[in-house]
């Protein structure tokens, strides 16, 4: 009976601070050098206790898209796999053709969750909301023609990019948001995410809004009035987090690890601090790294107060090619460019772009329900998925 109890207990903590999925670049987080299947299961060993799902940015930068798959073989393990965009068309071909090859080799339907076609291109003006959305036809219809239609397609934008054009085209609303990038204050952070939650959620419709990127640094410059600390991203991972939940939004955080190997040229000199591990792997915060017990969230806006945030964030969208709006993201650009890697890495270094984010288990049923929770994963698989690597 102890032995039981004991398991149970295991199971409950695990379950009980795990995240949706981390944003995961493989490459080695010093040198930024190419993955292979034994540096990925080393990161995945790590990965174990706060997740079972990841999001790739791209399958042929650096060959990501191979060893990843291969580390998680015969796991429980999830990935979203990106799809690179850039202006320059090549990029997604390579990236697309990539993906149709690695779909022949590995279980698609056991391990891919979501096929993440671009990341920002739109708020980088490399690409505009019709062109995406017809890539997006594009690979759904590739992977529909080899039996993998079941797997969700979507775009990652920023929240005043995410338009009609884009929701009609995605099996659900991929969307970034970073309130530090805003220069929120820490005690209105959960507020400004939220509103941006709300008001794509009334523009979406039918269609699932899940959080492709949000998180906080520990560290670097201030952003006006946003200021990384380790405090600041502890307290904005718990509310986020444990309001998501309350509210069924699902989430990817930025980011699983801090990564030495990106240029810090930026404007706050944040770009190497959003992890919630630090670059030696170990973690920033003890375990379990958020407890939603006893957690009260701000209230949720009436209808009428949504209709005027709803009107807010449009003013901000549609300013959103100046500068010096309060709340734009000068810095979007900067996880669009370092995730994917080499190609096109500090074509936007200093940018003053306007957007909103900074630059972060696919069951379908015959209801045509599905979900991208890693947390629908019984606790006891997280623990053989991390067994898996010891």
């Amino acid at each position: 009976m102890k032995s039981v109890l004991s398991i149970a207990a295991i199971a409950s903590a695990a379950s009980a601070a795990m995240f949706n999925g981390l944003s995961y670049n493989p490459k080695q987080l010093t040198t930024g050098e190419c993955p292979t299947v034994d540096t990925v299961k080393d990161d995945l060993k790590v990965l174990s206790q706060y997740t079972n799902q990841v999001r790739l940015y791209s399958v042929n930068d650096c060959n990501q898209g191979e060893p990843v798959l291969r580390a998680m073989e015969g796991t429980n393990w999830k990935v979203q796999l990106g799809l690179w965009v850039s202006d320059v068309e090549d990029v997604y071909k390579k990236d697309r053709d990539e993906l149709i090859r690695l779909a022949g080799v590995f279980d698609f339907k056991k391990q891919v969750s979501a096929v993440i076609v671009g990341n920002e291109s739109i708020y980088r003006k490399e690409q505009n909301s019709a062109q995406m959305a017809a890539k997006v036809k594009e690979v759904k219809a590739a992977l529909t023609k080899i039996g993998l239609g079941s797997i969700p397609v979507t775009v990652s934008e920023t929240w005043p990019y995410y338009d009609k054009t884009l929701i009609d085209a995605v099996d659900y609303a991929n969307v970034h948001a970073f309130p530090f990038w805003e220069g929120t204050k820490i005690e209105d952070a959960q507020d400004k995410m939220f509103e941006h939650i709300y008001n794509l959620q009334s523009l979406a419709g039918s269609k699932k809004v899940v959080v492709g990127e949000t998180g906080w640094p520990d560290a670097g410059g201030n952003y006006e009035d946003a200021v990384p600390s380790r405090d600041n991203e502890h307290r904005y991972m718990k509310e986020f987090i444990c309001r998501a939940q309350l509210e069924k939004i699902e989430y990817i955080w930025f980011s699983a690890f801090d990564e030495a190997w990106k240029p810090v040229t930026n404007a706050s000199d944040v770009e190497t601090h959003w992890g919630i591990l630090k670059g030696d792997k170990t973690p920033k915060f003890p375990s379990p790294m958020y407890d939603c017990s006893g957690f009260v969230p701000n209230s949720k806006p009436s209808d009428d107060e949504s209709s005027e945030l709803s009107e807010d964030d449009s003013d901000s969208s549609s300013g959103a090619s100046g500068s010096g709006s309060h709340g734009s993201n000068h810095n979007s650009s900067y996880h669009s460019g370092h995730e994917q890697g080499s190609i096109g890495d500090d074509s936007d270094e200093e940018s003053e772009k306007n957007g909103a984010s900074e630059d972060e288990d696919n069951e379908s049923e015959s209801s045509g329900t599905w979900s991208l929770k890693s947390t629908t994963v019984p606790a006891a698989a997280v623990i053989l998925a991390a067994a898996a690597f010891f």
